[in-house]
């Protein structure tokens, strides 16, 4: 559900909330933390830095979540958490989600750019784009929250919107980048105000016509089914998973059905998958950050690994594959990323797989390399900020 962020009803609590808000984006942030007798903070290029001296008190934290959630108060204190769409103005929106803690409220905004970049804009491998011409299969974008699955997969769709004529379903909780009929129709169903579950969205899905589908995330068996159902019969199906590689990613999905299933399950899988996107952000030499991504495409070889249960080999299988097919480990991600500069050699190693064997790929590089050993300390403006009320009104 969307929430309207203020107007000439705002009271205190949202015209602080959105100052706060207008600093993160102008700070480049990511998230906006507000917690009850604390201070805020906010994500900075990946670390969590205080933003004002000022203290929520208990009651103007409940007063907030009452404000921002309007008729949708009773069904937060009776869950305990909720998510929503925040809308700030007509270009910016948040991905908010408030809950119950111990000393009171708690809310974490996320910003959702206005612009939809693209795969070149967001600088991912120029291999990413031959996902967006499948006509069926699964593909996945894995990794942990804040990883920027979202980002990548509203890339792709936007891609696809703009060159192909299809019918595209999303199903979002809630729906975070908001795509605009170009080529393509595209149909968002948010889950609790469109729909009351992935499941019985897919379903539905699969009698409306839909050439591509995108599930916000594959929660439990009965959607994970559904999706692989959907793959099998000819759809596109995009999806979410936090795991961190394609290894893991195969395994979860494998793994939570009962044993008995669990062979049609990888069968099924095999015939299938056609992409595993695993991404993590890493801090790069200036200060912000960059996505190193283990690619894994659909070949003979893999579909083979998968259907025999050999998935300790597919890490090996993506390096080998790298010059042909486009595939790479996760290791080889952060390699590129050391050899153009843009990370540390501290902060490869800190986030390979297999710290030792990057290690000795990279001495193996020689003097090819010209690339700073530590990142620079280029946190935030926010740090020393005690106070973004500050900030002057445009």
């Amino acid at each position: 559900m969307s929430i309207e962020g203020g107007g000439s009803q705002a009271t205190n609590a949202t015209v602080k909330l959105r100052k706060y808000m207008k600093a993160l984006v102008a700070h480049g942030g990511s998230d906006l933390h507000i917690k009850a007798n604390s201070q805020v903070r906010a994500r900075i290029n990946g670390d969590i830095v205080t933003v004002s001296k000022e203290k929520l008190t208990k009651e103007e934290a409940l007063a907030m979540a009452k404000e921002i959630l309007g008729e949708r108060f009773d069904e937060f204190v009776e869950k305990k958490e909720i998510d929503f769409l925040f809308m700030f103005d007509k270009d910016t929106h948040f991905r908010g989600n408030m809950f119950f803690q111990m000393e009171g409220v708690s809310a974490v905004f996320r910003v959702i750019p206005a612009k939809i970049l693209s795969l070149d804009e967001l600088k991912l491998p120029k291999a990413l784009h031959k996902l967006t011409t499948l006509s069926r299969g699964l593909v996945l974008v894995t990794g942990v929250t804040g990883s920027g699955k979202s980002t990548t997969l509203a890339a792709l769709i936007d891609e696809i919107n703009r060159n192909q004529k299809k019918h595209i379903i999303t199903i979002e909780d809630p729906i975070e980048f908001v795509h605009k009929d170009r080529s393509c129709l595209i149909n968002q169903r948010s889950i609790g105000q469109d729909t009351l579950s992935f499941a019985n969205a897919l379903r539905s899905a699969l009698r409306e016509d839909p050439d591509i589908i995108l599930v916000g995330e594959m929660r439990d068996t009965e959607t994970i089914d559904t999706a692989l159902h959907a793959a099998e019969t000819g759809h596109l199906v995009f999806s979410t998973l936090h795991t961190l590689d394609a290894k893991e990613t195969i395994n979860r999905i494998v793994s939570v059905f009962p044993s008995e299933e669990q062979n049609r399950i990888r069968m099924t899988l095999a015939s299938v998958l056609e992409g595993v996107l695993s991404q993590r952000l890493i801090k790069t030499v200036d200060g912000k950050r960059a996505a190193a991504l283990e690619i894994l495409f659909k070949t003979s070889f893999i579909e083979q690994l998968i259907l025999e249960g050999r998935d300790l080999e597919i890490k090996d299988a993506l390096d080998e594959g790298s010059q042909i097919y486009g595939t790479q480990s996760f290791d080889t991600a952060l390699l590129n990323l050391y050899k153009e500069g843009r990370i540390s050699l501290e902060e490869a190693l800190g986030n390979a797989s297999s710290p030792n064997d990057l290690k000795l790929r990279i001495e193996g590089l020689g003097g090819e390399i010209d690339s700073k050993q530590t990142a620079e300390d280029k946190t935030s403006d926010f740090e020393n900020d005690d106070d973004i009320f500050a900030l002057k009104e445009d």
